[in-house]
C-alpha cells in the first residue's frame, strides 16, 4: 500500500494535469493507479467508478475521492477530492480577475468571440455523447424529447424535470423493466494484458472503514450537514443577516444535489438562477466562463466559481472597493458548497451505495434522469446558440462568422476527434484572425 505521503504527492500532481474532462481524467488515473503505479486493480477501480455514476456530482472528482478513502481512509478522501479541485480554483479565480479588468480589450474581446461558438459545439457533442452512452431504448428517447420540450416550450425549472424523470424510472421499473435494464459497461481501457497483483486487488478484503456500518453514516452525514450549516451562519455574520455569500451558498448548494449526468446536465439550472434570476453574470458571460473551465483542469462544473466571481464583483460586499475581495470570496464559499455534497456521498454512502449496486428499483431511476439529461443539454445548447448567433436578437441578424466557426469545432469534436483544448485554441485565434481582417477592411 503506497504511504500517505506518496499519494499525497500523486493527488497534488493530478490536479494540475487534468485536463480532458471527466472521460480523460478517469483514463488517466487508470492509466496511474492501475496500470502504473498498481494501487489498485482494474475490477475494483470500475467498481468505484459504477458508484461514482450512480451519484449526483463530478465523477472524476468523486472517483479520486473514493479512491483516496479507500486506501487511507477518510482523511486521504478530503486531500485526493481536494486537490483535485484546488488547481482549478486557483487557476479560475486569476482568471476571471484577467476577464473582468482585460475583457473589454479588442484583441481580449476578439478572443471570447471565437471561444463563444467552440462552446456551443462543445455542449452538442456531450447531448451527442451522452446520449449514445443512455438512450438505448425508445422510452429513453420519449423521456429525452419530454425533458427538452418541458424546458424550451413549458419553462419548466430544472428539479421538477430530474423529479419527474426520476418519478417514470421507478414506475418503469416495474411496468416496463427491460426498457432500464442495464447494458454493457463502459470499460476504460479496453481488454488489458495481465497485470501483476495490485495493492488492492479483486480478491483484496474490503478494509474495515469501508464496510457500511448506520452509525458511521449518520455520523458523517451529521458532519457535513453541521459543518455547512456552520459556515452558512459565519457567512450570514459576516453580512449581519441574508447577504449575497447565503444566497449563493443555498443556491449552488441545490445546484450540486441536482447535477445527476455531470457539469453539462445542471449547467442549465445554474445558467437559468445566475443569468435570469440573481443576475449575476449575462449570458454572454456565462459562455465564456465555460470556455474558461474548458480550459483549465479538474472538473467543468468549476465554472461555478467563474459565476460566483463575476457576481461577488458586481456586487461589493464589504463598500465599493471590495469588489477583489468579494469575488475571491465568493468564488471560495461556492466551491465549498458545491463540493461538500460530494464528499459526504463518497465517505458517508460509498459502501451503502455498493450494497444497492445493480438492483434495478434503484438504477432505473438513475437511467430515466441520464436519459432526461440529454434533453436538458440540448436545451442548453440552443440557449448558448442563441445568444452566440444572434447576439444582438433575431430581429438584428445573424453572425454568420460565429456559426461557420461552431460548425468547425462540431466537425472537429464529432468527426475527426481532436482534442477540447486545441479546438479552443483553434477557435480564438479564428476570433482574433476575424478581429484583424475586420479592422483591415
Amino acid at each position: 500500500m503506497p504511504t500517505f505521503a506518496e499519494a499525497l504527492r500523486f493527488w497534488f500532481q493530478l490536479g494540475w494535469i487534468s485536463f480532458g474532462g471527466p472521460a480523460g481524467q478517469i483514463a488517466l488515473m487508470h492509466a496511474e493507479l492501475v496500470e502504473r503505479r498498481r494501487w489498485i486493480s482494474e475490477r475494483r477501480f470500475l467498481h468505484a467508478l459504477n458508484y461514482c455514476m450512480l451519484l449526483p456530482g463530478p465523477e472524476a472528482q468523486q472517483l479520486a475521492t473514493y479512491l483516496g478513502w479507500l486506501m487511507h481512509r477518510s482523511w486521504g478522501g478530503i486531500v485526493a477530492g481536494a486537490l483535485f479541485v484546488l488547481p482549478s480554483l486557483l487557476l479560475l479565480v486569476l482568471l476571471s480577475w484577467v476577464y473582468v479588468r482585460h475583457g473589454d480589450v479588442p484583441w481580449v474581446a476578439a478572443l471570447f468571440y471565437g471561444l463563444k461558438p467552440a462552446v456551443t459545439a462543445l455542449v452538442l457533442q456531450a447531448a451527442w455523447r451522452i446520449g449514445q452512452r443512455t438512450l438505448k431504448h425508445p422510452l429513453l428517447w420519449a423521456i429525452a424529447v419530454a425533458a427538452f420540450l418541458g424546458l424550451f416550450v413549458l419553462r419548466l425549472p430544472f428539479p421538477a424535470i430530474v423529479a419527474g424523470a426520476a418519478l417514470v424510472g421507478l414506475l418503469g421499473a416495474r411496468v416496463w423493466p427491460q426498457a432500464f435494464a442495464p447494458g454493457t459497461g463502459r470499460g476504460v481501457a479496453g481488454q488489458a494484458a495481465p497485470h501483476p497483483a495490485a495493492c488492492i486487488d479483486d480478491n483484496t478484503p474490503t478494509p474495515p472503514h469501508a464496510r457500511w456500518h448506520r452509525a458511521g453514516l449518520l455520523r458523517v452525514v451529521g458532519l457535513g450537514v453541521g459543518l455547512g450549516v456552520a459556515v452558512a451562519a459565519a457567512l450570514w455574520a459576516l453580512q449581519g443577516g441574508p447577504g449575497l455569500f447565503t444566497q449563493m451558498a443555498g443556491f449552488f448548494t441545490q445546484a450540486a444535489l441536482l447535477s445527476f449526468g455531470g457539469a453539462y446536465a445542471v449547467l442549465p439550472f445554474v445558467a437559468q438562477g445566475a443569468v435570469e434570476q440573481h443576475q449575476w453574470l449575462s449570458a454572454p458571460q456565462m459562455i465564456d466562463g465555460l470556455a474558461l473551465g474548458e480550459t483549465t483542469p479538474g472538473p467543468l462544473i468549476m465554472v461555478v466559481a467563474f459565476v460566483a466571481f463575476l457576481g461577488g464583483w458586481a456586487q461589493p460586499a464589504f463598500g465599493p472597493g471590495s469588489a477583489l475581495a468579494t469575488a475571491v470570496l465568493a468564488a471560495v464559499v461556492v466551491s465549498f458548497f458545491t463540493f461538500l455534497p460530494s464528499f459526504v456521498f463518497i465517505l458517508a454512502g460509498g459502501p451503502l451505495v455498493e450494497a444497492t449496486h445493480g438492483q434495478l428499483r434503484y438504477t432505473a431511476p438513475l437511467a430515466a434522469i441520464s436519459a432526461a439529461v440529454v434533453g436538458v443539454i440540448v436545451n442548453l445548447a440552443l440557449f448558448f446558440a442563441q445568444h452566440v448567433f444572434w447576439p444582438a436578437g433575431f430581429e438584428r441578424g445573424f453572425d454568420a462568422l460565429a456559426a461557420a466557426i461552431a460548425l468547425a469545432a462540431a466537425v472537429a469534436l464529432m468527426r475527426f476527434k481532436r482534442g477540447v483544448v486545441p479546438v479552443l485554441a483553434a477557435c480564438a485565434l479564428a476570433g482574433l484572425l476575424g478581429h484583424l481582417v475586420a479592422g483591415w477592411l
